[in-house]
């Protein structure tokens, strides 16, 4: 007895770690995809989403999600590995959701504001809709292995709302609605973010199964492993052919982009699905990706980093997938959580940016927006020996 607990909470652990390597996986992405000028706010903006965010969710969002008392684990006991282990591995998922809403509004907002709404969501939005699939409540017919709609498609359905009360960046379109490129600022820094981020999805995917110490266990986490990279690889392959095919050009960020996507997509199923599937299921990620970026862009919707269409695209097929892909699970029951998630995300975040935008104000001024945040927001620059875009 002791031995399968011993094992499965180091497993649980050592999962843990991976998924926070998505944090500076995070951190680099957005901070290589935005303007020189906005650089430190973006890292600092992830840095206090991991601490603030981890912090709420471990006082009571923790208890929330999983039916415990008051605060600090209470009233919640595990039996076949530690407790804390498995607080851990939850906390580590907690900022993600938020993270993938800092790509998409970042060079417009303000950090203050922005915390604010993080501690509502790590401690009510995340863990309210985590219970409702992950411990037993109406929605736990659905199968999300790790998170296309709990994680994915929250955090998606977050930032579509968000970035519709903000606006877009300025000088984004023009009067007549043609779109101006924003060139990132380090195509090195977005590279090493999402590969990072893509280890980690090792530990995000195959830690959900919490178990490792039996020959049948190392099994399935070893599947949910190769599935998990295998659509990685079809969404990154799949978008390269696509983007070739269509301009005869590589873009690195919308590989990445497409990769990721992939990710998201074999999130929710990557269990339940066998050697082949992850394949169409990454690459039909991938495509979606590099369709749904320009689509979004038509509709003046200003996503520096693509997260709508990474996150909440994939996250949906994703989740739809499974019951596409593996007859243990219906249609119906994926649709309905995806349904639910959203009817309840977007506007309850529509409502508090709406809110917080009244009374606190959440979006720097003109002035500050065009010189960039980092002085205003951080006192900082990231690289003061070079000239800042005006962009």
């Amino acid at each position: 007895m002791q031995f399968p607990y011993v094992i499965d909470t180091f497993f649980l652990l050592f999962a843990a770690v991976l998924i926070i390597l998505m944090a500076p996986g995070f951190a680099m992405l957005e901070a290589g995809l935005v303007r020189s000028k906005n650089v430190v706010t973006v890292l600092t903006g992830n840095v206090l989403l991991y601490a603030i965010t981890s912090f709420v969710f471990v006082l009571w969002g923790f208890n929330l999600m999983f039916g415990g008392n008051g605060f600090f684990l209470d009233g919640i006991t595990m039996t076949d590995y530690s407790i804390y282990a498995f607080a851990f591995f939850q906390m580590a998922f907690v900022s993600k959701t938020v993270s993938i809403m800092s790509g998409g509004l970042s060079e417009r907002v303000r950090l203050v504001p922005f915390m604010l709404f993080a501690i509502v969501m790590a401690g009510f939005i995340y863990p309210l809709v985590g219970g409702w699939i992950w411990n037993g409540g109406f929605l736990s017919g659905m199968h999300d292995l790790a998170g296309s709609t709990v994680i994915h498609s929250v955090g998606g359905w977050a930032v579509l709302a968000a970035i519709m009360i903000l606006g877009p960046r300025q000088g984004k379109y023009d009067k007549n609605g043609a779109i101006r490129p924003m060139p990132a600022s380090s195509i090195p820094l977005v590279t090493l973010g999402a590969l990072l981020l893509w280890i980690g999805w090792f530990g995000f995917n195959g830690g959900s199964n919490f178990k490792i110490s039996t020959p049948e266990l190392a099994d399935t986490v070893s599947l949910i492993i190769l599935n998990t990279n295998t659509a990685g690889i079809a969404g990154a392959i799949a978008a390269t052919l696509f983007l070739y095919a269509r301009y005869r050009t590589l873009d690195v960020t919308m590989i990445l982009n497409g990769a990721l996507g992939g990710l998201v997509a074999i999130t929710a199923g990557a269990d339940v699905v066998g050697l082949w599937e992850p394949i169409v299921i990454g690459a039909i990620g991938g495509l979606l990706v590099v369709l749904a970026i320009p689509m979004f862009d038509r509709f003046k919707i200003d996503d520096p980093v693509g997260a709508i269409s990474v996150h909440l695209v994939n996250g949906i097929w994703g989740t739809l997938a499974v019951a596409l892909f593996s007859d243990a699970f219906t249609f119906w029951a994926q649709l309905k959580g995806v349904l639910v998630v959203g009817a309840f995300v977007f506007p309850v975040t529509w409502v508090l940016f709406a809110l917080i935008k009244r009374f606190v104000g959440i979006r720097p001024n003109a002035e500050s927006e065009y010189n960039g945040l980092d002085i205003q927001e951080c006192g900082i620059e990231s690289y003061p020996d070079f000239v800042k875009s005006k962009v």
